[in-house]
């Protein structure tokens, strides 16, 4: 048998199992600590006679239809692993649990006013199987930007270590600013 009870903070209304009586716990909503009401004895009740029963639903209250133990479950409804749960109602606003994603450097440059802009190209990172395409990619990127958004283009030197070899080699590459 379940019990349902009232949240004396915010009205919310919970049901749990009756192993459950005289715990507390936070509430989902309001996150005030509850106790669990004890469930009633059936001689506690008056005019109950026999075996415990479960209260009266409340006058226009729809019961709760008990379904049968499926046959995959052999234990059925006699489980003690078995816990029921209640989806919390609220009137209040939900707010967002999953927060969207920062945009990518590139994407907010793009969508931003326009302002002075800096980009670096590295040697290392134009190299492709046997081929060196460092001015091929230097220049397309120029073309692109066009003459009159060039502030500067500053030649780099730099080290970086090879995984492959564990040595530090140095490098070129170029930073070009530009107006963007």
């Amino acid at each position: 048998m379940d019990i349902v009870f009232h949240c004396p903070h915010c009205n919310l209304e919970i049901e749990v199992d009756q192993e459950a009586a005289g715990q507390e716990f936070d509430c989902p909503t309001c996150q005030k600590t509850l106790t669990v009401p004890e469930v009633p004895e059936a001689s506690d009740a008056p005019g109950a006679s026999g075996p415990a029963s479960a209260p009266p639903p409340p006058t226009g209250a729809v019961p709760t239809p008990v379904s049968a133990p499926s046959p995959e479950s052999p234990s059925g409804p006699a489980s003690r692993d078995e816990k029921r749960m209640a989806v919390p109602v609220t009137s209040k606003p939900v707010e967002s649990l999953i927060q969207k994603p920062n945009k990518s450097l590139e994407l907010a440059a793009k969508e931003s006013k326009p302002g002075i802009r800096v980009r670096t190209i590295r040697h290392s990172d134009c190299k492709e199987v046997g081929k060196d395409k460092f001015d091929e990619i230097v220049s397309e990127f120029l073309n692109k930007i066009g003459d009159q958004a060039i502030v500067s283009i500053t030649p780099i030197n730099y080290s970086y270590l090879d995984i492959g070899t564990q040595k530090l080699l140095t490098d070129f590459g170029v930073m070009v600013i530009y107006r963007g």
